[in-house]
């Protein structure tokens, strides 16, 4: 479509020669001799060309009223008396340029033409940025906050690269999304993406999980099986907890960081891998470091580009359009006669503190969804996690007492030894019992003098 320029001149002649330039130049023109006239055309043009002397009401004036009617509108302002101070007061007030009189029909047609293609380029700019802001589910990441934003915007600009990406948050918000984002936005896209859970594996198997193994390199290994990262070769490898990785695991992901390569446990022969990586941690890592439980080197590898994941409690604002998400989400699938949600269920939605983040939310909509006979999940069908509290018999917090003859560290030495005991020796397993990573437990360990 041809843009339509305004052109506001008192003087009849000016006006109409101004006028035959433009539309030769195929724009579409409108013509007012007054300002006032100009005002009822404003909402169609797509720039103005306003002389600054005018009768009555001034071009500075009409300025003003058209970036009040629309801020985006250029504005383009001639004038015979120009001066510096008159073209900086211009500026100020949102003039896109300024042309003195005399000036040549080419430069004005010139003019014209850079203040279109600049407003162009503003506006698309800007309906890319409302788009962002308006895709509030973002490949299944719901979130309308300025936090999320922020994190929407980091991975449209780090996903083109092969750059190590170190996502960090609490369990729950929605770390393992933000990863598969990250890929799915990618070159790599159409190539594997495989998610290793250093938690779930145990230690003893790492090595040849992570890297695969030859035949015969030890009992039970009957055939050559390629590792996770040969899986995932040209593709994203997604190391979710590395925290818990062990101190000999850690040695080899710096080398697959640094140098691309490894060999198979059993094998001589280097393997060369593309691989990009995203890993994942709900703990502090900096913690780890200064308790010697993770490397600093491959730290540093993998900070390259850090996101940290906001808790739930911290961008409440999002919990309406989660909350929503996930109606619209479940209700289908769950055969249960729920449309909506109302915003009485949603306030009681906002007032708790969300310990579990989304994926609480998630369940809490879920079990909500299950039990509710009704079209509207309202205010008293949401079923939340209240945590009980324990209180003595005389109505006071109950206070626990150490053994007696036993001090506090010989007390967390004997729990572990306990957690050791029922988990067979497995430190995985007793880490788990006891709420810690197993790095945080082989420290616990090690400063013990227990090492193995």
């Amino acid at each position: 479509m041809k843009k339509r320029i305004l052109v506001v001149e008192d003087e009849d002649k000016l006006r109409r020669v101004v006028q035959l330039q433009l539309a030769s130049s195929g724009y579409e023109v409108d013509q007012a001799a007054r300002a006032e006239e100009a005002i009822a055309l404003l909402d169609r043009a797509d720039l103005v060309l306003s002389d600054l002397k005018l009768p009555a009401m001034s071009g500075l004036e009409l300025l003003a009223i058209a970036h009040r009617q629309n801020a985006n509108l250029p504005f383009v302002l001639m004038t015979a008396f120009g001066t510096v101070e008159t073209a900086v007061e211009a500026m100020k007030n949102g003039a896109a340029d300024f042309i003195l009189k005399p000036f040549s029909l080419d430069h004005l047609t010139r003019v014209v033409e850079k203040a279109i293609e600049v407003s162009s380029l503003r506006d698309e700019n800007r309906k890319l940025k409302e788009e962002l802001g308006h895709r509030y589910q973002f490949d299944n990441i719901v979130g309308r906050s300025g936090l999320m934003q922020e994190i929407f915007a980091t991975i449209m600009r780090v996903a083109p690269s092969r750059a190590t990406v170190l996502l960090a948050g609490e369990s729950g918000v929605g770390k393992d999304l933000i990863a598969r984002a990250i890929h799915f936005h990618s070159p790599r896209k159409d190539r594997p993406f495989v998610k290793i859970n250093c938690t779930a594996i145990p230690e003893n198997l790492m090595e040849s999980e992570l890297f695969g193994y030859e035949k015969g390199a030890f009992t039970g290994a009957n055939t050559t099986k390629p590792g996770k990262f040969e899986q995932a070769d040209t593709g994203t490898v997604f190391l979710d907890e590395i925290g818990d990785v062990p101190a000999n695991i850690q040695v080899k992901l710096l080398r697959v960081l640094q140098e691309r390569e490894f060999e198979r446990l059993g094998s001589n022969k280097t393997l060369r891998i593309d691989v990009r990586v995203v890993a994942a941690t709900n703990v502090d890592l900096r913690a780890a470091l200064e308790q010697g439980t993770f490397r600093e080197d491959l730290y540093y590898r993998l900070n390259v580009v850090p996101i940290n994941i906001p808790p739930l409690r911290d961008r409440k604002e999002d919990i309406p359009f989660l909350a929503r998400h996930f109606v619209d989400k479940l209700s289908p699938d769950l055969g249960t006669p729920v449309e909506t949600i109302s915003d009485e269920a949603i306030n009681r939605l906002m007032e708790y503190h969300w310990p579990g983040n989304v994926r609480e939310l998630e369940n809490v909509i879920e079990r909500s969804i299950v039990l509710c006979p009704k079209q509207v999940l309202d205010a008293p069908e949401i079923r939340l996690d209240m945590e009980p509290v324990s209180r003595s018999a005389a109505g006071s917090p109950a206070l626990f007492v150490l053994p007696e003859g036993m001090s506090l560290d010989q007390y967390e030495q004997s729990i572990i030894k306990e957690a050791l005991n029922r988990a067979s020796g497995n430190k995985s397993q007793a880490a788990r019992l006891l709420g810690l990573t197993r790095n945080a437990l082989r420290y616990r360990l090690s400063q013990m003098g227990i090492e193995s």
